[in-house]
């Protein structure tokens, strides 16, 4: 995996991103969509739209295909031998899995916030700086300052350490850490922010720290966050989807969701009768 890559799944985003007037946009299209580890099948047949300037959460239990979902949308299961899919998932219209797919660019445009924070071992400024400098967006160092600025200021971190960004990012808390791991992603001007369970390895304070970001940034950004906490997902999400066993069995408004659901295995899930 190149560095670009790399960097966009640690990913401020163009002008003319979203609709004029405020509105969300359909930004992820997926259309029958069905994923393969060898024989084994991770997901069956996934049809559903993600807006742009909203946060999407998946919920469902362990092993059920969530993170599957969210890696396929950047194409980081390519690294997995033997995977293949059939369907097709669509990012701005545009085929993610056609045969001239530019992936590094796709991994640009689509970042990636990991379960545990990830920070490279370099100063706090260079973890931010690295994606504009290696991706070629900045231009002189005034230039590559003024980005890792922006980049953390959106994540509230600026403020708490705009004086000491000589200091190791492995010394700073988790929840800093997980801050910085998204400000580098914001760096490299993505499109699409994945999470995958973010906040399972923080504490409270900084869970609802990130909580708040994720609700400020999807007013720029288009999230898609997996989860196992339903609290969570009621807390920040616009809409929900409901996996069960590679299935996605329901997807819709998250008040819907956890209020009136349609599916009777949904209802028995978010109650606790199953899961």
């Amino acid at each position: 995996m190149s560095a670009a890559e790399l960097v966009g799944m640690s990913g401020s985003m163009p002008e003319s991103v979203g609709s004029s007037d405020g509105a969300a946009d359909d930004l992820i299209l997926v259309q029958d969509f069905s994923f393969y580890y060898g024989a084994f099948r991770a997901l069956e047949n996934l049809n559903l739209t993600v807006r742009d300037r909203e946060v999407t959460a998946l919920i469902g239990p362990s092993g059920c295909g969530k993170s599957t979902f969210l890696r396929a949308i950047n194409r980081m299961n390519d690294t997995i031998r033997g995977v293949r899919y059939e369907g097709d998932i669509r990012v701005a219209g545009q085929s993610i899995y056609q045969a001239d797919t530019d992936v590094a660019d796709l991994r640009q445009r689509v970042g990636m916030v990991f379960q545990r924070p990830n920070p490279f071992p370099q100063s706090i400024f260079d973890n931010v700086a690295y994606g504009p400098r290696v991706l070629g967006l900045a231009g002189d160092k005034a230039d590559v300052s003024e980005r890792t600025r922006l980049a953390l200021s959106q994540v509230g971190l600026w403020e708490e350490l705009g004086d000491r960004l000589d200091r190791p990012a492995l010394a700073l808390s988790p929840g800093q850490q997980q801050r910085l791991c998204i400000a580098r992603t914001l760096a490299t001007e993505p499109r699409i922010i994945l999470m995958d369970e973010p906040c399972s390895a923080l504490d409270p304070v900084a869970t609802l720290a990130i909580e708040g970001l994720m609700r400020r940034l999807a007013e720029r950004y288009c999230i898609v966050v997996v989860t196992h906490n339903m609290q969570q997902a009621a807390r920040v999400s616009d809409r929900t989807g409901f996996f069960w066993l590679g299935r996605l069995v329901e997807f819709g408004p998250t008040n819907d969701i956890f209020t009136l659901p349609q599916e009777k295995l949904t209802e028995d899930y978010i109650t606790g009768r199953r899961g």
